[in-house]
């Protein structure tokens, strides 16, 4: 969207501030924090994961600067549900302030805990239900239940002197749901019916018509699958997919399989979840993964990780035979999720390599083998008719998304001047019924890259996107620096451009004639002759072979 940057006026008394920090215009990073009399109440604190022009970086973070200097202010995070997009970045924020208290429903926080601990963070916790008020400082707030595709999701309505607001989180309305736990519409309408200032809906699948497909749908899909597979089910998905991992244990069961779980967070969160009571694990179905092997291929399945092609994750792993399953003939794998944009590509490739390895490869542009887990327009229609809100703020979404939704909502006869189109960092004040974009802050994208956080630039990522994709030409000489004279060299070396260093024999004479160029018109400076250099081979490389590498020149006065 790339609108200007402003900064917004100093907040009033009894002005309710909401800046989305992350979750606009992408899919993912979702968090938004909501200010007023001098208390900030945070909701959500995820990340994204990177796409494939961002080589080496493992996670983005939102980036924290609008509340870095008001940590004290903070007086808690509300955690809608347990994906990684809402909950990624909670150890990240509370390595600033570990005693900030974080607020859902019993498995989100259990989740969130057991990601906290490898960080060796033991937080403070409030563990609330649907139905539950809390009040936090100036912020009344009420949890409704809503369905997704994790159990024990919330929306929350956040009352204040300023107005209501009803932030949805990720939800659906799936009347028939796995858990028996619908999205709770009645709640929704009573909220309707004392008013709703300001809407922030979920836009995932705003540009979806319709409603979106019931999750038991799946179930005797992935049953009839299973039960025609000759050999192993390896089945991929999130790893807190516990409704789907539920189809999966089924499915395994009513076919005479068992099941081994694999990757760690796949381990983990299962483990949760079945230990919660979330997950209803048949008996004896599950088994160790070690011992798997020891079984008939026909009565195993494999639940992993992987199913958008993280390279690290256990399905890339297996389709380049780095890991310790052998995906052959007659073995099938279920990709059992949506494809989060961004990752077509990479999804792709394991598809393909894991056909080239003679896998029947079933995902959902073949199969029925996945329904989203968000509200399709025909849903999103219905909640705006019975909510009626003075005014609209479309969240968790690309672009495309968030103006679908804007359209809807007016499609209901919510005036456009009352929806908002805002992307990470705007600033909108509310009071009096009345929603109003008072500033734009600078936000961007924090960088997770091994141990470091933040300090890998959009820079730094430009020269990795060019190492790997153009390579790296190193150059040294040794030069008289009175004549330009070059007494050794140049010396040239490259990675990743070409095999045979010869093909370079053709720039050597031109780098020697244009440094004693630059000496005859005055050129003293090291610096300067390697410069020099940069240009002359970028030149020479540029219009010979159209690529443009990394051009490294070493000069020395000899």
């Amino acid at each position: 969207m790339n609108s200007p940057v402003f900064d917004p006026r100093p907040l009033a008394p009894g002005t309710l501030r909401v800046i989305p920090i992350g979750g606009l215009g992408e899919i993912g990073r979702n968090m938004t924090s909501f200010e007023i009399d001098g208390k900030i109440l945070i909701v959500d604190c995820g990340v994204l994961f990177p796409e494939e022009n961002q080589p080496g970086v493992d996670l983005i973070l939102p980036d924290f600067s609008p509340i870095k200097d008001r940590l004290d202010d903070v007086i808690g995070v509300v955690l809608t549900h347990g994906h990684e997009d809402h909950i990624g970045a909670v150890p990240y924020l509370l390595r600033l302030r570990q005693d900030i208290p974080l607020i859902g429903s019993t498995l989100t926080l259990a989740l969130v805990e057991a990601k906290l601990k490898e960080h060796r963070i033991n937080p403070y916790t409030l563990t609330v239900r649907e139905g539950q008020h809390e009040k936090l400082g100036p912020f009344d707030l009420e949890f409704i239940a809503v369905n997704h595709s994790i159990p024990d999701a919330l929306a929350v309505a956040i009352k204040t002197s300023a107005g209501v607001v009803l932030h949805t989180g990720d939800f659906k309305m799936d009347q028939l749901p796995l858990d028996d736990r619908i999205t709770d519409l009645r709640a929704f309408a009573r909220l309707g019916e004392i008013g709703v200032d300001l809407f922030l809906p979920d836009s995932t699948n705003a540009d979806v018509p319709g409603f979106t497909a019931p999750e038991r749908d799946i179930g005797p899909v992935l049953e009839s699958v299973i039960s025609k597979a000759p050999r192993r089910v390896i089945v991929a998905s999130f790893s807190s997919h516990v409704h789907r991992v539920q189809q999966v244990l089924d499915a395994a069961h009513a076919n005479g399989r068992r099941v081994a779980f694999m990757g760690r967070s796949m381990v983990r969160n299962m483990t949760i979840a079945a230990d919660l009571g979330y997950l209803k694990v048949p008996a004896g179905v599950l088994i160790d993964a070690k011992k798997a092997a020891d079984l008939p291929d026909n009565k195993i399945v494999y639940m992993s990780t992987g199913s958008q092609g993280e390279p690290m994750a256990v399905l890339a792993r297996m389709a380049n035979l780095e890991h310790q399953i052998e995906v052959g003939k007659g073995d099938t794998v279920i990709l059992a999720s949506s494809l989060i944009p961004g990752n077509e590509n990479a999804v792709y490739r394991v598809i393909n390599g894991l056909t080239k390895l003679g896998a029947n490869v079933v995902h959902k542009g073949n199969a029925k083998v996945h329904v989203s887990g968000h509200a399709s327009a025909g849903e999103l229609l219905y909640v705006y008719n019975i909510l009626r809100p003075k005014n609209v703020l479309p969240v968790h979404g690309e672009y495309r998304h968030l103006v679908a939704n804007q359209r809807l909502a007016m499609d209901t006869g919510i005036p456009e001047t009352n929806t908002i189109i805002g992307e990470d960092g705007t600033v909108i004040d509310l009071k009096d019924g009345v929603a109003e974009v008072v500033g734009l802050l600078d936000l961007g994208y924090v960088y997770v890259d091994g141990s470091t956080v933040g300090e890998i630039t959009d820079a730094d990522l430009k020269d990795r996107r060019i190492l790997a994709e153009e390579g790296f030409v190193s150059i040294f000489v040794a030069i008289d620096a009175q004549t330009g004279r070059v007494i050794v060299g140049p010396e040239i070396q490259a990675r990743g451009f070409a095999e045979d260093e010869a093909v370079f024999d053709a720039v050597k004479p031109l780098i020697i004639r244009a440094l004693t160029d630059a000496a005859e018109n005055g050129t003293r400076d090291t610096h300067a002759f390697s410069q020099v250099i940069r240009r002359t081979v970028g030149r020479w490389v540029n219009s010979s072979h159209r690529r443009r590498p990394m051009i490294v020149p070493v000069v020395i006065e000899a």
